[in-house]
Parts: structure tokens; C-alpha cells; sequence
């Protein structure tokens, strides 16, 4: 008998909650108690259905959901993606694993609304419930159907509950960096032409659904992750001319550019970095007209302090008058140079001073975890990594902003590919505990090497090849037609935004307290950035019991209102 010749097909599926990690030769476990899903009017509900065959080949079946809900609900596959780099090498009990290999994270629009089985692998269907004020309040089933020649040959099933209560909008400021010369590269478009604009509200739509709020704006090349003496795709929003020794500026495609940031949802700006990265040595790249050709005046050449202190003492009194005219001056923040270290501190105060007072009445921050620069009075909002907050807070500053990227890897949460997902979700509640005020990441879709040396294609190096963990450069695939691929990262990041918001309003109709004995009243000893539970377990039953609560307190607030 000839092995095509199976007679009988053992198909299987399983629920699973979203922060599981579905491995191809790993058995995925039922867990009933991660299976209690809810959610409020405004939010995404996520949940997993694994699945697999014995079949000897591979086979494509038809996905069916059938629901009350079935408009509402977006089913796309968890592929499998390339990782080089899993670790930094030092790593705690956390982590799933720590070799190379494929692992799950791109999120796939369905093909023709159908799914490869491949024999005797486990592989995952992402489940998206849109849950909007339309839907009645109660609770639905969502069943899952493999379909092979119109025939079920597999199921599985999950019920959502939905309450009847509009979910606040996101009250902190969250950036994660927006690269926008790295769309014109991968899309091999010409940098704000009409194409490179389409892909912009393509990537700024998607950038706001998952609750990303404040948008680095590229007023020059941005001098993040380049190697000294290299440099990035020109990508600057300030038309400049020299002319008669003295430099005029166009704003026309910064105001479009705000514009369609608004347009989009956007509440915050960020002003790209006015100095190079690691201590503020040297201007950005700043390309202008001089004598009718496209010259670079500014850039690893030229210092921080001289000639360029002249070209800023031109432009950014025009710059902050049109933020002003825009009436925008209350939600832009400037940055002065990313990540300097305590070695950095006389260069970088050098390239503060010579501002003046020019940004008086804006903010200024910067990603740095040297508590000397905030002692000196050189930034007013610092930006420290989760590893390193402790000294801040210890000082008593409030009002704090924190980040995580490569370098925050040891017992703190982040969202490496190798990290379970429960370790990406847990930032929402830490996030509440403290009272942050911002979050930032610098890698929304950061599709070069390290050093900015070469483009990658993100489908095939996930680790700015071989330079940071997977998962640290970009959340986002570019996906064809110019449309962002989401990552099961972005989901679950989106969960611990969503986690954030409804600790808030529970917060709002209870008390501080009554949330924080929610969050630490089980544990036995209290929650930090570094001590936290780690089991998937611990998040979804504290976000069920959270919405139940606010469906009881709103539902007495109502009935008191009659």
C-alpha cells in the first residue's frame, strides 16, 4: 500500500488563550483556566485555536466561523519566521527558548479563506473579536470549523462574553518609532512622493488601532542606529535653501505630514533627535538647495556645536512659531540625542546649552538610564529602560516615562520572539502600579541592519541581522500592497495598552486601592519591574475579574440612575 493511500485523517484543534506560543513539534495544552475571555465595548479580544493532521502530505482546508458575532470576527494564520538571534546570552528562567530556529509571530490574512494543515505539525489560527458598541451585551460562542470537501472534519469552540461598557481611550502617551525611510526602502518608492505618502496612512492607521499615540516626526534624516561616517536614506520633512549665506526653510510637507497624522489619530508629536545618537557629538544629516543642487550641509562631519548652533538658531524659532500657529505646541516633545551614557554627559550638555532658550515652553526627552543628566537639569522628562527606573523612582520623580529595547533582556518584560507572551502583557499592570505617563520603543518597523548598513527584508532577518533578539527591531511586516502585517507581538503588546485602560476605569469607578488589592492582594510580594507572576494564568484571570467587577459597578450605577 502506498503511503498516499491513508485511509483515515485524525484531524485535531485546540482553544488556546493568546499569550500561548504554538511551537510546530510541541503538543499545545488546554488550559480551561486561561479560557475565560471577555471584553468591553472598544477593545480587540484575542484568542488561539491550534490545530493539526496526520496526513502524510500537507493539505488546504476551508476555514468557517460560525457566530452571531461571525462579522466581527477576523481569523488570520501565526506563520512561522526566521530567528537568528534569540538571546543576548545572558538570560533568566523566562524565556522559551534560546536557539535559532523558526518560531511564531506574523499574523496572515487568510488565502482564499483557507488554512494549510501540515502533517503532524501543530501550527495556530490567531482569532480576532472586534467588540463594538453595536453587540449587545452577553455572552457569545465562536466555533471554529475545518472544512474538507464541505465536510467538518474538525472543530473547536470558545465563548466570549461582552459587557456592556465603553473602554476609555488610552490616557498615557505611547511611541513606538515610526521609520519612515525604511517604507520608502523596502517599498522602493521615492521618499514623500505620492506612494510614500499612501504607505504612510497605511502604517499610521494601523500604528493607532493598536493604541500608539504620539508619532516621531522626521524633520531630518533621523541619526538613530547609524554607523559614524554612514548614512540613512534621506528622509527630511524641511525643505532648506541657502541663500545669500542665510537659510530659509519650507514647512509644507511637515504641515501635511501633521495633518495626516491627525487625520489618522494621532494626539502627540515627537521631534526627530537634533543631535547625533550616544552623546550628542555631531549634527544630524540635513541635506539643503545651495546654488540650484541638493547638497548635505550638516552630518557626521560637521559638530555638534558651531555652524550648526547657527543653522538651529534660524530654524527653530520658525519651527516652534508654526507649532504654535498649528496649535499643536502642547503635545510636541523634542529630543536632544538618544541613549547617551554617563560618559556622554559633558558632550551632551554642551549640545543642550546651545539652545538657549529656544524650546522654553516644550518639552524635552530623551531614552537614557543615567539618573546625572536629570540631576544637572538636562532633560526634563527622562526616558530611563525598565532595568534601570528604579534609581528615578528611588529620587521620588513622578510623572515617569520608561522604554525597554535590546539592552533590557534580564528579568525585566519585553517581547522578544523567545520570550513567552505573558512577559510582553505584564507591562500594562506595571505600567498602571507606577503611574507611568509615556511609553517608548524605538523599533515599529525598522527594516535595516544594525548601524543602518544594509536593508533586510524583515521576512527573512528578524534581528537587524544577527545584532538584537528577534522581536526587538519591528512589530510590523510590510505586507503587500503597501498594507502592515501585524505580529502576534503587537497583539499582545496591544493587550497589556487594553489591561492599562480597563485598571483605570475600574480605578475610576472604585478606588486606587481596591485595583492595586486586585493586582498584589494574591501575590506574596509585591509587584516591581523585575518581580512579577509569570504564568498566563495570573493576567487572564486579573483581567476577567477586572471586567466582571466593572460590569457589576455599571450596571449599579445605571439601575441608581432610574
Amino acid at each position: 500500500m502506498s503511503i498516499f493511500d491513508q485511509k483515515v485523517i485524525k484531524y485535531e484543534m485546540k482553544p488556546l488563550s493568546s499569550l500561548e506560543k504554538v511551537f510546530p513539534d510541541e503538543t499545545p495544552v488546554y488550559r480551561m483556566e486561561c479560557q475565560m475571555l471577555s471584553g468591553l465595548w472598544g477593545e480587540t479580544v484575542s484568542f488561539q485555536v491550534a490545530y493539526t493532521g496526520d496526513f502524510v502530505m500537507r493539505e488546504r482546508l476551508d476555514v468557517r466561523v460560525v457566530s452571531e458575532l461571525a462579522e466581527h470576527v477576523h481569523v488570520r494564520t501565526v506563520e512561522m519566521v526566521p530567528v537568528g538571534r534569540a538571546t543576548n546570552g545572558i538570560v533568566d528562567d523566562n524565556y522559551l527558548k534560546t536557539t535559532s530556529g523558526l518560531y511564531p509571530d506574523l499574523l496572515k490574512d487568510l488565502k482564499d479563506g483557507k488554512v494549510i494543515v501540515y502533517s503532524r505539525q501543530w501550527r495556530s489560527l490567531w482569532v480576532d473579536v472586534d467588540i463594538t458598541n453595536e453587540i449587545p451585551a452577553g455572552e457569545y460562542e465562536i466555533e471554529l470549523q475545518l472544512i474538507k470537501e464541505g465536510e467538518v472534519v474538525c472543530s473547536a469552540k470558545q465563548k466570549v462574553t461582552v459587557i456592556g461598557t465603553e473602554l476609555p481611550k488610552l490616557d498615557i502617551m505611547h511611541t513606538e518609532w515610526m521609520h519612515a525611510d525604511c517604507l520608502a526602502d523596502y517599498y522602493h518608492v521615492e521618499v514623500f512622493s505620492e506612494e510614500h505618502w499612501k504607505l504612510l496612512e497605511n502604517y499610521f492607521q494601523e500604528y493607532v488601532k493598536r493604541d500608539c499615540n504620539m508619532m516621531l516626526t522626521p524633520l531630518f534624516t533621523s541619526p538613530l542606529d547609524t554607523a559614524i561616517g554612514l548614512e540613512r536614506t534621506t528622509c527630511q520633512l524641511i525643505d532648506v535653501e541657502v541663500k545669500d549665506g542665510e537659510y530659509v526653510f519650507g514647512f509644507e510637507k511637515l504641515k501635511r505630514w501633521i495633518d495626516l497624522c491627525k487625520k489618522c489619530g494621532i494626539e502627540y508629536f515627537e521631534m526627530s533627535h537634533l543631535f547625533s545618537q550616544w552623546g550628542a557629538k555631531y549634527a544630524p544629516k540635513v541635506v539643503a538647495t545651495v546654488n540650484g543642487k541638493k547638497e548635505k550641509i550638516f552630518g557626521w562631519h560637521t559638530p555638534a556645536v558651531g555652524e550648526y548652533t547657527k543653522f538651529l538658531e534660524s530654524f527653530l524659532p520658525q519651527l516652534t512659531a508654526k507649532l504654535r500657529k498649528w496649535e499643536i505646541a502642547d503635545v510636541t516633545y523634542f529630543h536632544i540625542s538618544d541613549e547617551p551614557r554617563e560618559e556622554h554627559l559633558e558632550s551632551y550638555k554642551a549640545a543642550k546649552e546651545s539652545l538657549g532658550n529656544m524650546l522654553d515652553g516644550f518639552h524635552t526627552f530623551d531614552a537614557l538610564s543615567s539618573y546625572e543628566f536629570y540631576r544637572h537639569g538636562l532633560i526634563d522628562k527622562p526616558v530611563p529602560g525598565n532595568n534601570e527606573i528604579e534609581e528615578f523612582l528611588a529620587n521620588g520623580l513622578t510623572d515617569m516615562w520608561t522604554y525597554y529595547c535590546t539592552g533590557q533582556f534580564y528579568e525585566v518584560s519585553n517581547r522578544f520572539m523567545s520570550m513567552p507572551s505573558a512577559r510582553n502583557r505584564i507591562y500594562g499592570v506595571q505600567l498602571y502600579k507606577y503611574k507611568i505617563i509615556g511609553v517608548l520603543h524605538w523599533g515599529y518597523n525598522f527594516y535595516n541592519s544594525q548601524y543602518s548598513i544594509e536593508h533586510i527584508n524583515p521576512y527573512e532577518v528578524t534581528d537587524a541581522a544577527g545584532a538584537f533578539p528577534s522581536g526587538d527591531p519591528f512589530l510590523v511586516y510590510p505586507g503587500e500592497n503597501g498594507q502592515p502585517e501585524e505580529s502576534l507581538r503587537m497583539m499582545v503588546h496591544d493587550e497589556a495598552m487594553t489591561d492599562l485602560r480597563a485598571l483605570k476605569l475600574l480605578e475610576s469607578l472604585t478606588s486606587r486601592e481596591h485595583v492595586m488589592e486586585l493586582i498584589e492582594g494574591n501575590l506574596p510580594e509585591p509587584l516591581t519591574f523585575k518581580r512579577y507572576p509569570k504564568s498566563d494564568m495570573y493576567l487572564i484571570q486579573l483581567r476577567d475579574r477586572v471586567n466582571r467587577e466593572i460590569k457589576e459597578l455599571t450596571a449599579e450605577r445605571k439601575i441608581n440612575r432610574k
